[in-house]
């Protein structure tokens, strides 16, 4: 299992076949934090685009947040927010990710290469 940064799931949305093509070669089960979920529906602008975003979410496994991840999230707040400016997002995708023992696609590997035991793609 793979999780998908919202990054990547953006690039897909807007069709980049090079993010597309990338995702499908990887022949894994693909999975997205509630987080990631949650960042997406914040991003719409419109109902057309909700009903588009359900159909697409749904293409994925679906990591929820629970005690565990909430906890290792806050662990990774106390150690990165001041040192390297880790936000709650990333911190709680992060944790995901760690906790679920999966390795992590993002475009925006500088958000988590200091993170200990993470395992970026």
């Amino acid at each position: 299992m793979i999780l998908l940064d919202t990054n990547i799931l953006i690039e897909i949305l807007k069709g980049n076949r090079k993010t597309i093509e990338h995702v499908q070669s990887l022949n894994q089960t693909l999975a997205i934090s509630s987080i990631t979920v949650m960042e997406l529906y914040y991003g719409v602008r419109n109902k057309a685009e909700i009903s588009k975003l359900e159909k697409f979410v749904s293409l994925f496994e679906i990591i929820h947040l629970n005690e565990t991840i909430s906890s290792h999230a806050t662990q990774l707040i106390k150690t990165y927010a001041k040192s390297h400016t880790l936000d709650i997002p990333d911190g709680l995708v992060a944790a995901t990710a760690l906790v679920s023992r999966v390795a992590l696609l993002t475009y925006n590997t500088k958000d988590f290469k200091y993170i200990k035991g993470i395992k970026l793609l």
